[in-house]
């Protein structure tokens, strides 16, 4: 990878997670593991441990499910989920308060809803997704579950990877997830996206979306065609390009673990531009990956030796970057900011399930964006 002497970067480093396999390929993945958290906040997985076949099924997928009669996924809408899954139409969404030139339909891994009347209201976050109907894409439900299930391990899996880099125990990383660092499956829910990007049109903004920090511990993102577009801004502020690469994931730092870890972890603010006129669509698939909804993760600051911390040090300090979202961490409960998150996103969700917090962030009414619901 391209690096400068002050620990900037102009490119994102590739790992290979084949290099698991052996002794000595486990300690060099761990090298550029810590090297990549520290100086980058994002790299690319390659051979990462999730069938092939069921990401080559998920991807070929992804088009029929855009190409699904208007009314079929109005009927599965985001608006009717306190748990904000669901469909969203294209300029729905906005970032930094600008609209999103992009389409697409929330989901998350299985997860019965435990909030009561009384509860804080963050705890309603979690819940059963909306679906469509199994008879118009045969199949896509159990593709797309038995992939997330699979990128889930993985996510845990990574966070005992990322323990190993930063030389602290895993147990320190185990109070932010319910079940600890090995949770069984229902007691954790995390949330991924497939998402469109349809071409612009001439003189319409390239945002597909705008730039942002993602907000739990870790985003594994597939990208599923061959279209550029994401980019990552560096310590100097500048956008770097992130292309697809086949048989790989875009992994990036979100704003959660940079708290907890000091700022040794950086969570890099990233940006996707539409395609060009004239284009096909570009689609995508992230998966983010949750903490326990009730931890203050400034509460649980881990504890690093000093040698580990002087390796940011030597990174060099941030210039301004384009991204503000997540401050929060730190201050509030995680559900609580990812909430906070979710009402400035999707305002429509927000002032039919969440009305009180709608008025607090929106106190003007429903932007034009968000009015078409």
């Amino acid at each position: 990878m391209a690096q400068e002497a002050s620990g900037n970067f102009s490119s994102v480093p590739i790992l290979d997670w084949s290099l698991l396999s052996t002794k000595e390929g486990h300690a060099k993945f761990i090298e550029q593991l810590r090297h990549a958290l520290i100086n980058v906040g994002f790299l690319y997985l390659a051979n990462p441990p999730v069938a092939r076949e069921d990401i080559d099924a998920l991807i070929a997928y992804t088009p029929r499910l855009f190409d699904l009669p208007q009314e079929e996924k109005e009927s599965i809408r985001m608006a009717n989920s306190p748990h904000f899954f669901g469909y969203t139409r294209l300029g729905a969404e906005l970032t930094k308060g600008k609209t999103d030139q992009r389409e697409q339909f929330d989901f998350g891994t299985p997860y019965e809803s435990q909030w009561k009347p009384g509860d804080p209201e963050y705890l309603r976050l979690w819940g059963p997704a909306q679906w469509p109907k199994e008879e118009l894409i045969p199949g896509f439900k159990d593709t797309y579950s038995r992939y997330l299930a699979q990128v889930e391990q993985l996510s845990y899996e990574f966070i005992r990877l990322l323990a190993e880099a930063f030389e602290v125990p895993e147990e320190a990383l185990a109070p932010f997830f319910a079940g600890g660092t090995r949770p069984r499956p229902g007691l954790m829910q995390h949330r991924s996206k497939i998402v469109k990007y349809p071409a612009r049109k001439e003189g319409e903004s390239d945002q597909g979306v705008g730039p942002h920090f993602d907000g739990g511990f870790l985003t594994f993102l597939l990208q599923a065609s061959d279209h550029p577009g994401l980019q990552v801004q560096n310590l100097s502020g500048e956008w770097i390009d992130a292309p697809p690469i086949p048989g790989t994931f875009v992994v990036n730092i979100g704003k959660a673990l940079e708290t907890v870890t000091q700022g040794l972890a950086r969570a890099t603010s990233h940006r996707v531009l539409s395609p060009p006129p004239g284009s096909t669509p570009r689609y995508s698939i992230p998966f983010f990956q949750n903490i326990a909804q009730g931890i203050c993760v400034g509460d649980f600051v881990l504890d690093f030796k000093p040698e580990i911390l002087k390796l940011k040090e030597s990174r060099g300090e941030l210039g301004a970057v384009d991204s503000v979202n997540y401050g929060e961490f730190g201050q509030y409960p995680a559900g609580y900011v990812n909430l906070i998150g979710r009402v400035k996103s999707h305002p429509d969700v927000a002032e039919r399930h969440y009305p009180d917090m709608f008025k607090q962030f929106f106190p003007n009414g429903l932007p034009a964006q968000g009015s078409a619901y």
